[in-house]
């Protein structure tokens, strides 16, 4: 079980009654702690993260499925419903007919604007928050997202938003612009193409980060913080990791906002705003760093701006906001560690090359596997059918293998994984592979996208 954290609990605002000249504006944050903002609240004399303290209503949210870290997380806080039934169970899936790990947002049905790459929502099998929204509201209701990740922010815009946007390249040698896909009928907004053009896109993204405050005024500055403190530009460190980002759609949200006159319109509008308090050298959720409690810092001042300046133009009045925190670094490795309780992996290259192994002696050197991903391992099915042997016996026996591996708690054919509490909710038809495997609760499996089995000679 994973936890996410809301100042809101009251995100379901399609079962909500919207009135006319209201603005809601959703911010999902990569890594935001529940722990770390209450560590963080005697810094917050004023800000954004002060005000949601004191006037907004907290809760916490279990998630009843398997958590990798991508946005299977996102996509059940804005469904309401499972993997099972949203069909995100992780941002990729393996492909039985090519063999290969793939994007599921990546799409050839829509192009990209501003990109060679297209992300589309199309795979969300589930209607968002924002779809519902618009299936009762029709044209009126105005959806924008804007974020720095597709996944993230095609999942914000649902399948029925104006608009999304998010901070790409065309190429790696690129710099940074505001980008969308064709999936939506508004495209690139032009306040995300004016900020393109004009400049002020690349000026954010061209301040260097260092600290707001004098080191020794930080909690938990690690030993070379206090040495030389921190300093980051935006080359080499990835955008998505960098404080000015966050800014960047902050910016582009206000400018979306005053350019469509958000929250005056003939029913509530909705801003979905995709933001990230992850650092570059952090391992764990946990603050302990300068430049960890640094971003919590620039994140309640950019939420602060953004507050400050939709009261203005709008009323506080007519300002709803939802914040979420969405898991991002998995199990927290150093800190098990620190405890003596060591977090253990497993590589999903070794189960495979194994069990491949393992059914080569039985039955023969032949491509057995065609692959495995996430806790999935996909038997050779086009095989199996010309030998005319039996699915559901390989199936077992793989299944019964893999119980002998150190770190897998608990393993079973595809067909039986519905049966089981914790599998169930985790795993879609589309997807599931042949046999399911289980981690003990101190291991976690390699990231990486398994090789496929050697072809045999």
């Amino acid at each position: 079980m994973y936890k996410t954290y809301l100042y809101i609990a009251l995100i379901w605002l399609a079962v909500l009654p919207l009135r006319a000249g209201q603005l809601t504006v959703v911010v999902a944050v990569n890594g935001l702690d529940e722990a770390a903002l209450q560590q963080m609240q005697p810094f917050w004399s004023q800000g954004g993260l002060r005000t949601l303290s004191e006037e907004a209503y907290q809760t916490t949210v279990t998630f009843p499925h398997w958590v990798y870290g991508e946005d299977e997380t996102l996509a059940t806080l804005l469904t309401g419903v499972t993997p099972s039934i949203h069909g995100i169970c992780s941002n990729y899936v393996f492909s039985r007919e090519t063999r290969r790990i793939s994007n599921i947002f990546l799409s050839d049905k829509s192009l990209g604007i501003g990109t060679s790459e297209s992300y589309s929502a199309a795979p969300l099998l589930a209607p968002t928050v924002s779809d519902r929204l618009r299936m009762r509201y029709g044209a009126d209701a105005r959806i924008y997202a804007i974020g720095l990740e597709p996944e993230a922010t095609v999942l914000l815009a649902g399948h029925a938003a104006n608009a999304c946007c998010w901070l790409g390249r065309s190429n790696p040698s690129d710099s940074l612009r505001w980008v969308s896909t064709s999936y939506y009928r508004e495209g690139l907004p032009a306040a995300a193409d004016k900020m393109n053009i004009d400049g002020s896109l690349s000026h954010i993204l061209s301040h260097e980060w260092t600290p707001r405050m004098d080191i020794t005024a930080y909690l938990h500055p690690t030993e070379e913080e206090k040495k030389h403190g921190f300093k980051y530009t935006l080359h080499p460190t990835p955008y998505t990791l960098h404080p000015y980002s966050n800014t960047a759609v902050i910016e582009l949200a206000l400018a979306l906002q005053k350019d469509k006159s958000l929250g005056k319109g003939l029913v509530e509008d909705v801003l979905m705003l995709q933001l990230n308090v992850c650092t570059p050298k952090a391992s764990q959720a946990a603050i302990r760093s300068a430049e960890q409690e640094d971003m919590y810092l620039r994140l309640n001042q950019d939420l602060g701006y953004l507050l400050e300046q939709l009261e203005k133009r709008i009323g506080r009045e007519s300002i709803r906001m939802v914040v979420m925190g969405i898991p991002r670094l998995g199990m927290n490795t150093n800190l098990m560690a620190e405890y003596n309780m060591p977090l253990q992996t497993l590589s999903m290259d070794r189960v495979v090359a194994l069990t491949s192994t393992y059914l080569m002696a039985l039955y023969g050197h032949e491509r057995w596997i065609d692959g495995g991903y996430g806790h999935s391992i996909y038997l050779n099915r086009m095989l199996l059918e010309q030998k005319h042997m039996s699915l559901e016996t390989i199936r077992r026996q793989v299944a019964d293998f893999l119980m002998e591996f150190d770190g897998i708690r608990f393993a079973c054919p595809a067909s039986e994984a519905y049966l089981y509490p914790k599998m169930a909710p985790s795993l879609h038809k589309r997807f599931i592979g042949d046999v399911v495997f289980e981690l003990q609760s101190n291991y976690t499996l390699h990231a990486t996208p398994s090789p496929l089995p050697p072809t045999p000679i």
